[in-house]
């Protein structure tokens, strides 16, 4: 599978890869140093990177396929069309988010993404739960968001009232003429999660591997992901992780995690960090078979693995109720 992957990796650094940090689909984060800025043009492939530098960063690029992606690297230029254009960039859906409490990123992101597909939507109600700044915590859940906007749909871009660049710039002024409207309440939210279908051979077999970060996780949410396992394991009178469990990170990411205080706590727990794919990791016939569970929309949905919101695998994983 991998006999000629030097092969590539030398391919890649002559046409300018930085580094071996970079190998991530959130090459944006600061740790890894890949973060446009606004108005930049972009030429990525990875649909979650692009949603997000689009959506968040304000920066602009189309999901192109991996070879028009380094075409354009090349040569310097991308055709100028869809998401590089003000009137590309417009809404064509209104999304109010009307839950009772804060909706789950991948939830919330897999929803929109199902209904609007490859459209734009302008989502209303969200800042009530996230904020009005890009700060860490907001940006973390954004990732996870888009991604799931952009796997389980086709979205390379939305908008969220008072908080990414755009809408904060521009309003409603974003939203098109004739624009299509989707409510988001918990009912909406329980009917998309119950109706994923179900990819085990055994439906009531016992998870033996567990995935969270898919994309990769955040500096942000490894700190919350160590403070939430050590707090339901006590919870639960446990002291190791019951289902092997692997956090994934980009490798800069994982290198300033493992100089805190947070990594020797986190693996006290039994959970393990890697910077590999999750996605790549599961794409063969042997952990086809396996009962995998995640937190990641994108995962659930390019492989058998089994999606539970952040609250369920934490449960699981700790010993506590049945996911």
């Amino acid at each position: 599978m991998y006999t000629k992957q030097d092969f590539y990796e030398k391919q890649l650094h002559e046409l300018g890869l930085k580094d071996d940090k970079a190998f991530t689909c959130a090459c944006y984060m600061d740790e890894v140093g890949n973060r446009p800025k606004k108005g930049d043009v972009l030429s990525w492939a990875e649909s979650s990177a692009v949603v997000y530098a689009n959506s968040v960063l304000g920066a602009r690029c189309n999901r192109n396929s991996g070879i028009i992606d380094i075409m354009g690297s090349i040569v310097g230029y991308v055709p100028y069309f869809g998401l590089l254009t003000d009137e590309g960039r417009k809404a064509t859906w209104v999304v109010k988010v009307q839950t009772s409490k804060k909706p789950e990123a991948q939830l919330l992101g897999s929803a929109i993404g199902m209904k609007v597909m490859e459209d734009v939507p302008y989502v209303v109600g969200l800042d009530a739960w996230i904020g009005n700044e890009l700060d860490d915590a907001a940006c973390s859940y954004l990732k996870d968001f888009g991604a799931a906007t952009a796997s389980n749909g086709a979205v390379g871009l939305y908008h969220i009232a008072n908080l990414t660049p755009e809408a904060k710039e521009l309003g409603e002024a974003l939203i098109a003429e004739g624009a299509r409207e989707y409510v988001i309440d918990d009912a909406e939210l329980a009917r998309v999660q119950s109706e994923y279908p179900m990819m085990w051979k055994k439906e009531d077999a016992t998870p033996k591997l567990c995935f969270v970060g898919c994309p990769h996780l955040s500096l942000e949410q490894l700190k919350t992901w160590t403070d939430n396992i050590e707090a339901a394991l006590a919870a639960n009178g446990k002291k190791k992780v019951v289902i092997p469990t692997v956090l994934t990170a980009a490798p800069g990411v994982l290198e300033v995690f493992n100089q805190t205080e947070y990594a020797n706590r986190l693996k006290a727990t039994g959970v393990i960090t890697s910077y590999i794919c999750p996605l790549m990791y599961m794409n063969n016939p042997l952990c086809k078979k396996m009962p995998v569970i995640t937190s990641s929309n994108k995962l659930r949905t390019y492989t058998s693995a089994r999606y539970y919101r952040d609250e369920q695998i934490l449960e699981a994983i700790t010993g506590g109720k049945k996911a």
